[in-house]
C-alpha cells in the first residue's frame, strides 16, 4: 500500500497541471486523436467537449470511453454518455465519469441541454464533481458551463466553450477550485473526406495551449485516420475510427512525457428511432 501511494504521489506531481484540468479533459478517442482540438465537433462526445454540439444530433446515442495513462490503472478515466434529441424541444444529455482508484479519485455526474437556432447551436451543462482522497474524505462542487457552435460560411465552422464559469470551489484551504477553462476554435472541410481543426484553450491558472488536428476518411464514412498535436504539453497524437452501421469505434494513441504512452478507446451506438413531426 505504501509503495502504491508513493507511486501515485510521484506521478501526481509530474501530472499536476493535467490533474487540475482533469475536470474538463476532452472525451472521446476522436477528440484525443485530433490533439483535443474538439470545440467545433458535433456529436455524442460534444456533451463534454462543447455541449452546443449535441444540438445537431437527430437520433439517440450512447457511448463509453476509456483513457489510460502510461499503463497504470490508477491513472485511468472511464466515462459513459447518453444523448436524446427531442426535435423542437432541444437535445438533452447525461454524462458520468470517474478517474483514479481507492487512494485518489474524481467522479462526475452531468446533465446538458442544447438547442439549434438556424446555423448556430447553443448549449449549457451542469456537472456535479466529487473528489475523494483516502484518509482525508471527499469534497463536492458544481461546475456550470456554456458553449456555442456555428457554420460561418459553407464548410467553415466556429466553436467556443466556457467551462466552470462559476469557478466552483472544492476546498477553502488555499482556495482550491476546479479548473476554469475557455476555448475557441475553427474547423474547415476543404473536401468531403478531409477535416482541418485548430483550437486555442486557456486555463485561467496556466498558459494558453494551441491545438490542431487533421482527419481523413480513407473509406467514406467507414474508416478514418487522424493526427494532432498540443503545444503546451508537447503532445503528439494519432488515431483511427471505424464505423459499422450504427456502431462507431475510435482509438487514439498519445505521448506527452517520458513516463510512456496514453491510450484512448471509445465506442458509441446510435439508435434508429423513427420520429413524427
Amino acid at each position: 500500500m505504501k509503495l502504491n501511494l508513493i507511486i501515485v504521489l510521484f506521478i501526481g506531481l509530474v501530472l499536476l497541471s493535467e490533474a487540475h484540468a482533469q475536470a474538463d479533459e476532452p472525451m472521446g478517442a476522436r477528440a484525443a486523436a485530433l490533439g483535443n482540438a474538439s470545440v467545433t465537433l458535433p456529436g455524442l462526445w460534444a456533451l463534454h467537449n462543447n455541449v452546443a454540439g449535441i444540438a445537431n444530433m437527430v437520433q439517440p446515442e450512447v457511448g463509453a470511453y476509456v483513457h489510460n495513462r502510461f499503463g497504470i490503472s490508477a491513472f485511468t478515466t472511464v466515462a459513459l454518455q447518453a444523448v436524446y434529441p427531442t426535435g423542437k424541444y432541444g437535445t438533452y444529455g447525461l454524462s458520468m465519469s470517474r478517474f483514479g482508484d481507492e487512494l485518489y479519485s474524481q467522479q462526475a455526474l452531468g446533465i446538458g441541454v442544447a438547442h439549434k437556432l438556424g446555423q448556430f447551436s447553443l448549449g449549457a451543462k451542469a456537472d456535479v464533481w466529487q473528489v475523494a482522497v483516502e484518509g482525508y474524505g471527499s469534497r463536492k462542487a458544481v461546475a456550470l458551463s456554456v458553449g456555442g457552435q456555428g457554420e460561418i460560411i459553407p464548410n467553415l465552422y466556429f466553436g467556443a466553450y466556457a467551462y466552470n464559469l462559476n469557478q466552483a470551489r472544492l476546498s477553502s484551504f488555499e482556495d482550491e477550485r476546479l479548473a476554469t477553462i475557455m476555448k475557441a476554435g475553427l474547423s474547415y472541410r476543404p473536401h468531403l473526406r478531409l477535416l482541418l481543426a485548430i483550437e486555442t484553450e486557456k486555463n485561467i491558472a496556466h498558459d494558453a495551449d494551441f491545438k490542431a488536428g487533421i482527419e481523413y476518411q480513407v473509406l467514406k464514412e467507414k474508416f478514418t485516420l487522424r493526427t494532432g498535436f498540443s503545444t503546451l504539453t508537447g503532445k503528439a497524437t494519432f488515431g483511427a475510427g471505424f464505423q459499422a452501421r450504427q456502431l462507431q469505434v475510435d482509438y487514439a494513441l498519445g505521448s506527452t512525457t517520458l513516463l510512456g504512452l496514453s491510450h484512448h478507446l471509445s465506442l458509441s451506438y446510435q439508435f434508429d428511432v423513427a420520429r413524427s413531426e
